[in-house]
């Protein structure tokens, strides 16, 4: 699978009033299927998941999970074998998303949400593997230390690409960040935009991720921009997506990549980014998540164009 991918200029005319070059680093374009950063930190997961023999692979998501949507294809496209343990009811499989990941062949497992608040938790994680004896665990979001390295392509491929000053990304569960910190080596600004209510949290994954011992000074994470927790937002805020949609010719979404981009104009107003400054938006996919938040209601299918993701 090709993961280069291009690298856009966005013109809005907040960018031109306050000076500012603003481009996009395109990863929903990576594949047609699997899009982001999902692509990106499955990528040496399931390269080490068939290295060593393994039968397949068991992860965790949410109902509408991203993750669990591209890691469905991406081990049927690998000859491999895939677990989802879902937080939520049985009568969810038949939604969008989990839909499509069944018909890849990803085997679903429902639990509810005092178990799955252990999916990191050790005991619990030696009784999954029990049952699944030879399936590489991998974790919520595919974020861990095989993920840093497939994310980290992404700064590889910058610096061919463009000179930025700041590269923005939403975090979900802090992998790509850390990956994008790890590989930039402390020479642009990384500036996270926390799309989930945490205090504190996020910044712990990252420098989980990162190992405590690293000195790392170039990055943060913003959370003011969250529009009330993960996956909530209102009809001012989706108007004000897909008026930047519109304007922009670019897609966005409302859980993800949309947060970044209302943080990003709030903080071009407030006078946070100087004058002349080169700012990169990287988006990380997420865009099959739309056909989720239209089945529930939660956004008008009129507004919106949902690629074909199955």
């Amino acid at each position: 699978m090709h993961t280069e991918s291009r690298l856009q200029k966005i013109s809005h005319p907040l960018f031109e009033k306050y000076q500012l070059s603003v481009s996009i680093k395109r990863d929903d374009c990576i594949h047609p299927i699997i899009s982001g950063n999902k692509w990106r930190k499955l990528k040496f997961n399931l390269h080490y998941a068939k290295a060593h023999q393994y039968t397949g692979v068991v992860s965790f998501g949410g109902s509408f999970s991203n993750h669990i949507h591209a890691l469905a294809y991406a081990c049927q496209q690998h000859g491999l074998k895939s677990v989802a343990i879902i937080r939520g009811e049985k009568e969810y499989a038949g939604n969008f998303t989990l839909s499509i990941a069944q018909k890849w062949g990803m085997e679903l497992s429902f639990v509810d949400r005092k178990t799955y608040r252990l999916r990191e938790n050790k005991d619990y994680l030696a009784e999954l593997q029990l049952a699944y004896p030879n399936y590489l665990i991998v974790p919520e979001g595919g974020s861990n230390a095989l993920a840093l390295r497939g994310v980290g392509e992404i700064i590889t491929e910058l610096n061919h690409q463009c000179e930025f000053d700041t590269l923005l990304t939403p975090v979900g569960s802090g992998g790509t960040l850390a990956g994008l910190i790890k590989a930039d080596n402390s020479e642009h600004n990384l500036l996270g935009i926390s799309v989930l209510k945490q205090d504190g949290y996020l910044e712990e994954q990252v420098n989980s991720l990162l190992g405590h011992s690293s000195n790392y000074s170039n990055w943060q994470i913003l959370s003011e921009f969250h529009c009330g927790g993960y996956a909530k937002f209102n009809k001012e805020d989706v108007q004000k997506i897909l008026s930047f949609n519109q304007q922009t010719g670019f897609l966005f979404e409302p859980v993800y990549s949309g947060k970044m981009i209302l943080a990003l104009l709030d903080l071009i107003e407030q006078g946070y980014f100087p004058k002349g400054h080169r700012i990169v938006l990287l988006h990380t996919g997420g865009l099959q998540g739309l056909g989720g938040l239209i089945e529930r209601g939660l956004l008008n299918a009129d507004d919106w164009v949902i690629p074909a993701f199955q």
